[in-house]
C-alpha cells in the first residue's frame, strides 16, 4: 500500500514537471512572435524588415538560446529570419493550424513552433516562432530519472524495513499459533505465553486465553451434563428392572402387582418428565422453538399457577398466596407459566408442612418482578452460583425423593434469558428461600 502511494506521488510530480517545462516551452514561443510582430516594420522599398535590429538582438540575449522567428509571406516564400539556429522546418506554416505549438523533429534536433498571421502595411505576413525542445527534455529526462532511482532506494529501504518489521511481527504470532496448536481438548487448561512479543500479540494472546478459560468451563459443563444426563436416566431405568424382576420372582398378589404397576409408572413417568425438559432446553438452546408472545397480566398468570398446584400444599397443609396487582407485559405464556409453575412447585415440596408459600407480582424500575419465597431450609450461599445449572443439586438423595427431574430451575433461567430478562435466588441456611424473577415491561406488537 505504502509502496502503491510513493509510486502514484512520484509518477505525479513527474507528470506535473513535464506539464510545467512544456508550458514553459508554450510561453516562449508565444512570447516570441509577439516580440517579432512588434518588431516588424516596412522599409523605403516597401519590405518587412527588423526594427533596427531590435529582434535578432533581442533573441540573441535570451538565456538557453534555440530561438527561431521566420516572416513567410502568403505565397510561401521566406522574407525574414532571426536566431540563434537554423531549425531547417521544411513545410510551410500553414501546413499546421494557427495559434498553437507543435512539436518537430529536425535535423537541428526536436523543436516547439507556433505561427500567426498578422497585417502590417497593408500586407498580409505570416510569422513562425520555432524553439529548441532539446535542452527542456534533457531537463525532464534528469528528473524521471532521478525520480526513479529516489523511488527504488526507497522502495528498496522500504521493502529491508518492512521484512524487519513483518519478522518482528509474525515471528510472535508464529509461536503464538505454534503454542496454540498443541493445545487440545485434553489439554484446556493450558494458557498461551503472551509476554514479549508487544502490545497488540498480548491482547490477542490474552483474548485467545480467555477464549480457552470458556471453552475449559464449557468442556467441563459438558462432562458433568453428560455424567449427570447418564445417572438420572440410569437410575429410573434400574428401578423399574429391579421392580420388574422383584415381581417376576414368585406369586404375587393383585394388590401388590398394582403397587409394582404404580412404581413402574412413576419411574415412566420420571424419565418422561427427564426427557421432555432436556428436549425443550435443547430446542430452546438451538433457537428452534417458537415462542407467541402476547400481552399478559402477570398477576392473573400467578393466580392459575397458585390454584393449580393448590391441592398439593393443601395435602401438606401448606399454604400459597398470591400479592400485587396487575402488571401487563409480553410473554409467552406456555414458557412463562412453566417457569412459574417449576418455582411454586419446588417451595412447596422443599417446605415443612404447614409453611407458607408467597407469591408476589409487582413493578421494578422499568421491569416486572415475580418473586417466589418459601420459608423451607433454605440454600448455602456456595450453591447459588450453580443451582441454575442442569441436573445440579443441593442435596442429590431429597431432590430424588421428591421426584424432581433436577432440570426445573435450568428451564427458569432459560425461560428468563428468552424474556430479556434474569432470574435471582436469595437464601441462607434456616432462613428460606426467595427467587425473583425480573422481565423487562414490553408490550407485543399489535
Amino acid at each position: 500500500m505504502i509502496s502503491a502511494c510513493l509510486l502514484t506521488y512520484s509518477v505525479t510530480i513527474g507528470i506535473s514537471f513535464t506539464s510545467h517545462v512544456r508550458r514553459d516551452l508554450d510561453h516562449r514561443v508565444h512570447e516570441d512572435i509577439e516580440l517579432a510582430a512588434r518588431a516588424l516594420v516596412i522599409d523605403d522599398d516597401g519590405n518587412p524588415a527588423w526594427a533596427g535590429g531590435f529582434l535578432g538582438k533581442q533573441i540573441e540575449e535570451e538565456e538557453g538560446g534555440g530561438h527561431w522567428v521566420e516572416v513567410w509571406d502568403p505565397s510561401g516564400q521566406r522574407l525574414l529570419v532571426a536566431g540563434t539556429f537554423d531549425p531547417r522546418i521544411a513545410d510551410h506554416p500553414s501546413a499546421h493550424p494557427s495559434g498553437i505549438t507543435h512539436s518537430h523533429e529536425t535535423a537541428s534536433g526536436p523543436i516547439r513552433t507556433m505561427w500567426k498571421t498578422i497585417e502590417l502595411g497593408g500586407r498580409r505576413l505570416i510569422i513562425r516562432a520555432a524553439v529548441s525542445e532539446a535542452a527542456a527534455r534533457d531537463r525532464i529526462r534528469s528528473l524521471w530519472v532521478e525520480v526513479g532511482l529516489i523511488t527504488l532506494i526507497v522502495l528498496v529501504l522500504g521493502g529491508i524495513v518492512g521484512i524487519e518489521l513483518a519478522k518482528r511481527l509474525v515471528g510472535p504470532l508464529s509461536r503464538l499459533a505454534a503454542n496454540a496448536r498443541r493445545i487440545t481438548a485434553e489439554q484446556l487448561h493450558e494458557r498461551l505465553e503472551v509476554r514479549g512479543g508487544g502490545e497488540e500479540i498480548e491482547q490477542l494472546g490474552a483474548a485467545f486465553n480467555a477464549t480457552l478459560a470458556r471453552l475449559e468451563e464449557s468442556f467441563a459443563q459438558l462432562k458433568r451434563f453428560t455424567a449427570d444426563a447418564s445417572h438420572e436416566i440410569r437410575t429410573p431405568l434400574t428401578a423399574l428392572r429391579s421392580v420388574g424382576e422383584v415381581a417376576l420372582q414368585g406369586n404375587k398378589s393383585g394388590a401388590e402387582y398394582r403397587e409394582v404397576i404404580g412404581t413402574m409408572l412413576e419411574e415412566s413417568d420420571r424419565l418422561a418428565r427427564l426427557a421432555e425438559g432436556l428436549l425443550s432446553i435443547a430446542r430452546a438452546e438451538a433457537g428452534q422453538t417458537h415462542y407467541e408472545f402476547e400481552d399478559l397480566d402477570l398477576r392473573t398468570l400467578a393466580d392459575g399457577v397458585v390454584e393449580q398446584l393448590g391441592v398439593l400444599a393443601e395435602e401438606r397443609g401448606q399454604s400459597v398466596v398470591v400479592e400485587g396487582g396487575r402488571v401487563v407485559a409480553a410473554v409467552d405464556r406456555v414458557f412463562l407459566r412453566q417457569a412459574l409453575v417449576n418455582l411454586v412447585d419446588n417451595a412447596i415440596k422443599y417446605s415443612q408442612e404447614g409453611a407458607s408459600v408467597r407469591v408476589r407480582v409487582a413493578r421494578t424500575g422499568g421491569g416486572a418482578e415475580i418473586a417466589v419465597s418459601d420459608d423451607g431450609p433454605g440454600i448455602a450461599p456456595e450453591h447459588h452460583a450453580r443451582l441454575f445449572e442442569r441436573f445440579y443439586r443441593v442435596d442429590r438423595s431429597r431432590s430424588r425423593e421428591l421426584g424432581g427431574s433436577g432440570l426445573g430451575l435450568a428451564l427458569v433461567k432459560l425461560a428468563a434469558e428468552v424474556h430479556g430478562g434474569r432470574v435471582d435466588v436469595e437464601s441462607n441456611i434456616g432462613e428460606g428461600t426467595t427467587f425473583r424473577l425480573t422481565l423487562p415491561v414490553r408490550h407485543a406488537r399489535s
